[in-house]
């Protein structure tokens, strides 16, 4: 708290004995009301003067076992008066950020940001990611389409929500680099828009014929495999529209010994695939570079919170359960932040999205994350 912030709040709670003989206008009330007055005169000042020193900052972050003390005010931002945002699902917002740039912070999908940076969108991300996942299950396939291996899937058409979806680029990475297959020889049928508009897809990227879906084309056989979830056929409708409806789709996995391959790449590679990056407007830091460290500080807290309820037993949520198995392969921080940690997992995503044919250059890691360790905290 600044000097001149102390100096009124301790004169806001002096104020009311300058008048304690002064009847006309505070009546004749006993030392203990004065007490009350002066007491209610300082905690409203206290209340506008700590908000007026906090910058306004409105963020969207979908709710996580690792992030919900952040977003329920019990670990604050230091110096942020945080306006949280949901957005259902968080993909919606992911567009909002990117077409519209409506949010101060937002928690946006890695490939998408890569996209949307290479782009020169106006913000920029820190090495925080809440969401981790491998990427060697949740490719699923008919039984009767003759899929077997993964080079079986040259030739075939292959469902996905959109061709930029961080699950497709991160399960076709593997794909290309674990297995050598040639994606260029696969069709990617999808049936929504890829939040980056200025995305320029490759030829064998084919959109469903309206008032189609994935879901319905894998059941007909019109595809032959698709991915799992809210990245293909485990859903139907847009993200941002009224027609979202998540849906099982009950298919065997391309990879049954999907987890052996995961803890296999991992030790071999230290790539650890990372969804929900958090990102902040440029001009924020511009004006107020240290929100990247209260940002950043706020985030470790209460990660940190959230790995000792796993630790002690009190995380006991489906996901919770998932990032418990997760530490048996990286160990016991499931959800690691900052530059240094990610390094391997930044490149490999930097370097397969422009394989891809999702960025139009290759960009470094300085130009896609600044690094919030290295910033001074809020004075």
């Amino acid at each position: 708290m600044t000097s001149m912030m102390s100096e009124r709040l301790r004169t806001a709670w002096e104020w009311p004995n300058q008048y304690f003989d002064a009847p006309e206008i505070f009546g004749n009330r006993s030392p203990e009301q004065h007490t009350k007055l002066r007491r209610l005169n300082y905690n409203a000042l206290h209340r506008r003067m700590t908000l007026a020193d906090k910058i306004h900052l409105r963020i969207a972050i979908a709710e996580h076992p690792n992030t919900s003390r952040i977003r329920d005010g019990s670990i604050p931002i230091e110096g942020v008066d945080a306006e949280f945002i949901t957005v259902k699902p968080q993909i919606g917002a992911f567009r909002r950020m990117v077409r519209d740039v409506e949010f101060d912070v937002c928690e946006l999908a890695p490939t998408t940001y890569i996209i949307a940076r290479a782009y020169n969108a106006p913000f920029v991300a820190l090495p925080i990611f809440v969401v981790r996942r491998f990427h060697h299950a949740g490719l699923l396939v008919r039984p009767d389409a003759g899929i077997v291996k993964p080079k079986d899937l040259e030739g075939k058409k292959v469902g996905v929500r959109a061709y930029s979806v961080t699950t497709g680029v991160w399960t076709r990475q593997v794909l290309i680099d674990e297995f050598g297959v040639d994606c260029s020889k696969i069709t990617w049928v999808v049936d929504d828009e890829e939040h980056v508009p200025q995305l320029k897809l490759p030829a064998n990227v084919v959109h469903v014929a309206e008032g189609h879906s994935l879901a319905g084309m894998m059941a007909d056989g019109e595809i032959q495999a698709g991915f799992h979830a809210n990245a293909g056929i485990g859903r139907m409708g847009a993200p941002t529209g009224e027609g979202w409806k998540e849906i099982e789709a009950d298919y065997p996995d391309l990879m049954p010994d999907a987890e052996k391959l995961e803890a296999e790449y991992y030790h071999r590679t230290g790539i650890y695939p990372m969804h929900g990056t958090i990102v902040v407007k440029e001009s924020i830091l511009a004006e107020h570079p240290w929100v990247a460290r209260s940002i950043y500080d706020a985030f470790v807290k209460a990660k940190q919170q959230w790995l000792e309820d796993l630790d002690a037993g009190r995380a006991v949520s489906k996901t919770d359960k998932r990032y418990l198995k997760l530490r048996e392969i990286v160990g016991s921080d499931p959800l690691p932040y900052g530059l240094k940690a990610n390094l391997p997992t930044i490149e490999a995503l930097e370097q397969t999205a422009f394989k891809q044919g999702l960025t139009p250059r290759h960009m470094s890691v300085e130009e896609l994350f600044i690094d919030p360790e290295t910033i001074a905290p809020r004075a």
